[in-house]
């Protein structure tokens, strides 16, 4: 690698030479300017990799070079050096893209630690958050052969979450695959926990997380007032990694008040999930209580449509009197609507909004092929999710809601799982279609890749008929029949797909927010 060259522009530019010998003596190569345009003149003949501009100079100033050298090499980093301390020369020289700010006299340590953070920032970054997830990798590992509670399993997945978006634009891809293989042991692990206590959680209510047929009442209630409107949003089928990348945006507008996760009951598909939200009803209880509103997996029709019946029949049985409306937003033109209306939501005690996330990234009936070119792994969709975020009518009602100053919360029904290996199953006519659950009767699986439960109402769920019995893929197996299997595994594999067991699925975010 060649050395590092250095511009630096100011009329007493021969008072700085011990600046420039210690640099020199660094190994950087420096070449000298005394004014503005003289700069820009020797920008026009050579490259550099980083400018040190003098703010105060005869001729042209130092704000005046620094716009022209912006628009002729944008992504050149200058660092701009000033006797004034005033604020007015900071924001201006701030606004105009700088890369640092340094304040006369400058010692050459400053010099040196500026060159660093500008253009040793990424090496420095990956050489620190490589050597930060060693450490703390075998910390992880340890902690993974011990946890045996739902909170201490919630706590593992968002380290890993955290570490996986820490270690997702260093160079060394190495600790990435470590952690991906750490991921899958995790998720291993978590599947052996969730089969061994799922089904106590429903016999002892007292040991059990908050999850979705409990978590209206649990979390949200306490948040309702009637002295300021709430708005939820339960955007469907959002992990906490792509959460945890939107909300640095939802702060500009909202600072948390409080963050946690709870618990998708299974399958974790949103007829299941999302239904249970609104209910406050486990699925079994839903079908009991509300059979005109209940579909089964097999039945015809759509079965989330009924979500705001069952809200109502929930805050009725709360005996909780509040002014609310719901909205089910499934398409831009719908959301772009209620952005544009979202003043008249003000008088509301409980505005719901359900967001229909895939849906929006792809208006065609091949969405999952376009989500599948588009995202082809964990960091993508990741990226996607943030891209199709800040450009959304949801952040147009977000800062609407902020405006008028409601509650936030976000939450989902449940997350999704990037599926890579195949799952042979065999079952009737009648076997229900999704991808990591299947329930009917005499099904035919293999035993070590799935969660079984022969008797559906012991995890609350109802049968189809006297014999049904459900299966839930685990990791990230996909089920697959063996007529046409080799089409349908090449189909499905590296898709997103949810009503299976892992952690991606099953632990979700949930979190309220306070207007700025």
């Amino acid at each position: 690698m060649g050395k590092i060259k250095i511009l630096w522009v100011d009329d007493e530019i021969d008072l700085l030479k011990p600046h420039i010998l210690f640099l020199e003596k660094k190994n950087y190569e420096v070449t000298k300017c005394q004014s503005g345009t003289e700069a820009l003149d020797v920008l026009e003949e050579d490259s550099f990799d980083i400018v040190f501009l003098d703010e105060n100079m005869p001729g042209l100033t130092g704000i005046e070079t620094l716009s022209e050298i912006k628009e002729k090499k944008d992504n050149l980093p200058v660092v701009m050096i000033t006797k004034s301390e005033e604020e007015y020369i900071m924001e201006e020289a701030i606004g105009s893209k700088i890369a640092d700010y340094l304040i006369k006299p400058v010692n050459p340590n400053q010099i040196l630690l500026s060159l660093k953070k500008n253009l040793d920032h990424s090496r420095l970054i990956s050489e620190k958050t490589t050597s930060n997830y060693q450490q703390e990798f075998r910390k992880i590992a340890m902690d993974m052969a011990m946890i045996n509670s739902f909170e201490g399993w919630a706590e593992l997945y968002q380290k890993l979450v955290y570490w996986e978006m820490q270690l997702e634009d260093i160079e060394d891809t190495g600790m990435f695959e470590i952690l991906e293989s750490q991921k899958i042991e995790a998720n291993s692990q978590f599947f052996k926990f969730i089969d061994k206590n799922y089904k106590d959680w429903f016999i002892n209510g007292d040991g059990a997380p908050v999850m979705s047929h409990t978590l209206f009442r649990e979390k949200i209630v306490p948040e309702l007032n009637k002295e300021q409107p709430t708005l939820l949003i339960v955007i469907d089928n959002l992990r906490y990694d792509q959460f945890k990348a939107f909300e640095p945006i939802v702060n500009n507008y909202y600072k948390k008040a409080q963050e946690s996760s709870y618990y998708s009951i299974l399958p974790t598909a949103t007829q299941y999930a999302r239904n249970a939200i609104f209910s406050g009803l486990t699925p079994l209880e839903m079908k009991k209580r509300h059979p005109d509103l209940w579909l089964d997996d097999t039945d015809e029709g759509g079965k989330n449509m009924h979500e705001n019946e069952f809200l109502q029949a929930q805050l009725k049985r709360l005996g909780l009197p509040i002014k609310h409306e719901y909205y089910k937003i499934t398409n831009e033109r719908d959301g772009k609507t209620l952005a544009a209306n979202f003043k008249g939501l003000k008088d509301n005690d409980l505005t719901v909004v359900v967001y229909n996330f895939v849906d929006m990234l792809s208006h065609s009936k091949t969405e999952m092929e376009v989500i599948k070119e588009l995202a082809s792994n964990d960091k993508s969709y990741r990226s996607l999710t943030l891209s199709w975020f800040k450009n959304s009518p949801l952040l147009e009602m977000i800062q609407q809601a902020q405006h008028l100053g409601f509650k936030l919360i976000i939450t989902t029904d449940h997350g999704t799982i990037n599926v890579k290996n195949p799952s042979k199953v065999i079952g009737d006519k009648n076997t229900s279609l999704n991808l990591r659950y299947k329930t009917g009767k005499s099904l035919t699986y293999q035993h070590k890749e799935v969660l079984a439960v022969e008797d559906p109402k012991s995890v609350q769920l109802p049968s189809i008929n006297v014999s049904s019995s459900f299966i839930f893929a685990k990791g990230d197996f996909f089920f697959a029949y063996p007529n046409n299997y080799n089409h349908y595994v090449s189909y499905y594999r590296n898709t997103y797909q949810h009503g299976g067991v892992s952690l991606e699925e099953v632990i979700i975010p949930f979190a309220v927010f306070n207007p700025r």
